[in-house]
């Protein structure tokens, strides 16, 4: 098994690949509209759609020989260098496809530094608390806090006071690294957090495990025994770093429209506005690339810190966390407690009536104050909970089921995971869009295509370091068989972990259907949702910053709340419940055969 492995790894990406590009090539088609029109309003604006131009413009791209022939002659011109003819410009798209890349993976590459330090500066604490003999997950809120900032609220934020308070960076376009610490820091500070808590959490679950305490009652230093800890607990958390940094490139699509730069997401979305299948397809392609290089990399980089314990079946099991102590329930209960305060209070008011002034400042009788339109923010607020948390928790459960059935396939599962993150919700959302037309649901359907993604990821690294522990290994010898192994064994060891890095990404979830709103892919108005509100408010946040603090405040205290009942442990069991499990399905295989 362990030989077909790359190979099993290399057909699913191949695969992946060669479904999604066909699926974007097919796009005119699954749409049901004629792209002759599209490229008639483009190019020949003032000629009249005639049969005769019509019939010109189908012979001179092609278009009666069908979506088949024209994808494969498409797919022979990628093999030879050339990847197409713009619809709208009538030109190469290549150059500016490598052009846009080259400006992404400069912002990414500022992003990741910034990520980096965020993400070491919230691991301190788990490592000090390891080093000091008492591990165990914190609350969270402050990793909490930087996920649940919408990148397009946050660039927003940032270039109000960087740029036109303060002076002192670029407001917009793209002329050095100067102009990039702005955007890097809307991209690096929520991805820090996301990987800095699940980081911290990989931290603690480390050094609760016995071979750290023989390492201490053997005199290891605490720089070596920290050394050791950090190797032992970033595998687990490898893949969602790879994860990130694709996401990264392909996620800045909000944040690069914000500050007006030539990147590839903002590129890939024109060309999907615009309806330009071959710069769409070039767009995809090259983030499709990059995603499978560095997933690679991410890989072989997990091999790497776990090849040996991987090969020879000695991957250590954790140990199970202490039961929550009753002051650790003290965060949730408040943020929870303040979070229905805030709903109720706004269910029990008019969020559609303009009775107030426009922008009216909070007050005793409006609160968070009113919107451009003269409405209740508090109002608006309360009642787009039910749709946006709502719909995000739906959502997170889809993703939950296809990442825990996906994911414990690691090898089958490694392309679709990687082209999966590799497209932002924002791309398929106007995909979905240009099918089902913009809505609530078309938005939904949209993040859960690629949200099941980083669950699966996370599934699949912990399952195939479930399979490794020796007395899983050993199983098979005393005659159990697979079925009985991953649902008894391999999947309630994931399913805990998974499981919390779920709930953390339900105020992810809501940000992404929050961008769909934005970038009007989701619900109209005058729908009471968070996304909406934000993108409302967000032109306005100079002169009022109310209208975007009310939104703002509901996700962050969502986040909170998400994460800190996530790092909650509620078993009391001390020790590894699973060494004698060789012993007893021993028993149980030697009592079935004598039967």
């Amino acid at each position: 098994m362990a030989r077909t492995a790359p190979a099993i790894n290399a057909l699913s990406r191949l695969l992946a690949l060669a479904a999604v590009t066909v699926v974007i090539g097919l796009l005119p088609w699954l749409s049901g509209s004629k792209p002759e029109y599209t490229i008639l309003r483009a190019r020949y604006a003032d000629r009249e759609a005639t049969p005769e131009t019509l019939a010109m413009i189908r012979d001179e791209l092609g278009l009666d020989r069908g979506p088949v022939a024209i994808f494969l002659a498409w797919a022979g011109g990628v093999a030879h260098g050339d990847l197409g003819t713009s619809w709208i410009t009538n030109t190469p798209v290549g150059p500016g496809t490598v052009s846009a890349l080259g400006v992404s993976l400069t912002l990414m590459g500022c992003a990741v530094a910034v990520a980096a330090v965020v993400a070491v500066l919230l691991c301190v604490p788990a490592v000090a608390r390891g080093l000091a003999g008492k591990p165990g997950s914190g609350s969270g809120a402050v990793a909490a806090g930087m996920t649940a900032l919408p990148e397009f609220l946050l660039a927003a934020m940032l270039l109000i006071v960087g740029a036109v308070l303060l002076g002192w960076f670029p407001p917009y376009g793209w002329q050095g690294l100067h102009h990039a610490v702005l955007p890097a820091l809307s991209l690096g500070l929520p991805a820090g957090g996301l990987i800095g808590r699940l980081a911290s959490e990989a931290i603690s679950a480390a050094f609760a495990e016995k071979w750290v305490a023989t390492w201490r009652l053997a005199g290891a230093r605490r720089g070596q025994l920290t050394a050791a800890v950090l190797r032992r607990a970033m595998p687990s958390v490898t893949s969602q770093v790879g994860l990130v940094l694709i996401g990264l490139t392909g996620g800045a699509v909000a944040v690069e429209k914000v500050f007006a730069i030539p990147g590839l997401g903002r590129a890939i979305l024109g060309a999907a506005s615009a309806q330009d299948i071959p710069a769409l397809q070039a767009g995809v392609l090259a983030l499709l690339l990059l995603a499978v290089i560095v997933g690679s990399a991410c890989a072989a980089v997990r091999l790497l810190l776990l090849g040996r314990a991987l090969r020879s079946g000695t991957v250590p099991a954790p140990e199970t966390m202490r039961f929550t102590r009753r002051r650790e329930m003290l965060l949730p209960l408040v943020v929870a407690l303040a979070l229905v305060l805030l709903v109720v209070a706004g269910l029990l008011r008019d969020p559609f009536a303009s009775e107030h002034a426009r922008l009216a400042a909070p007050s005793l009788a409006l609160p968070f104050g009113a919107d451009a339109s003269g409405r209740d923010l508090l109002a608006r607020v309360g009642h787009g909970a039910l749709s946006t948390l709502g719909t995000s928790l739906l959502v997170v459960l889809v993703c939950l089921v296809l990442g825990l059935v996906i994911g414990l396939f690691p090898h089958a599962s490694t392309g679709p995971v990687e082209v999966a993150n590799a497209a932002p919700p924002i791309l398929v959302g106007l995909m979905v869009a240009v099918v089902t037309g913009p809505s609530l649901l078309g938005a939904a359907i949209a993040v859960a295509l690629v949200g099941w993604a980083p669950l699966a990821a996370h599934a699949a690294a912990l399952g195939q370091e479930a399979r490794a522990r020796p007395f899983v290994k050993i199983l098979p010898v005393l005659g159990v068989g697979p079925a009985r192994i991953l649902l008894r064994y391999v999947l309630p060891a994931i399913l805990g972990p998974v499981f919390r890095h779920a709930m953390l990404r339900i105020p992810g979830i809501a940000l992404a259907l929050a961008s769909l709103g934005f970038l009007g892919l989701g619900p109209r108005q005058p729908t009471p949702e968070w996304g909406l509100i934000l993108a409302e408010g967000i032109n306005y946040v100079e002169r009022a910053p109310w209208t975007v603090a009310a939104p703002a405040a509901a996700l962050v205290l969502t986040s909170v709340l998400a994460v800190s009942l996530s790092g909650l442990n509620w078993n009391r069991r001390q020790g590894n419940p699973g060494n004698d499990a060789p012993i007893r399905e021993g028993h149980k295989s030697t009592a079935s055969s004598g039967e």
